[in-house]
């Protein structure tokens, strides 16, 4: 069974960076065209794709979020995390990590940026 789990911390502050880490068991982030994902949800709007990072370690961004974004992986721990710089309130939500194109999605957890 395939599980995305994501963790990191629910308060930040801001102009500090977030950082979020998603680990996959029941699936290697490097299987042959598996693409991972990183997804957010802003109280009371939809959902934002933020960026991937592809199982050759390629990587993809939102160009509403380039320059802020970063996604990177440890393939030792079968994990990909994501960083966001410079943040506001405006970036809190919801984050996801999901495999792109596919069920397998993390149950999300609650960012909230504030002083």
């Amino acid at each position: 069974q395939r599980q995305l789990q994501e963790s990191g911390p629910g308060l930040v502050k801001p102009s500090q960076t977030l950082s979020l880490t998603c680990t996959v068991s029941g699936a290697s982030i490097t299987w042959n065209n598996a693409c991972w994902s990183w997804i957010r949800q802003p109280p009371g709007k939809g959902l934002e794709w933020m960026g991937a990072i592809a199982y050759s370690g390629s990587t993809y961004y939102s160009p509403s979020l380039k320059g802020r974004t970063s996604i990177s992986r440890d393939t030792s721990k079968n994990q990909f995390a994501l960083t966001l710089s410079s943040v506001t309130p405006e970036d809190t939500a919801v984050y996801y990590c999901a495999r792109v194109n596919t069920d397998d999605w993390g149950q999300g957890t609650q960012v909230t940026v504030s002083s």
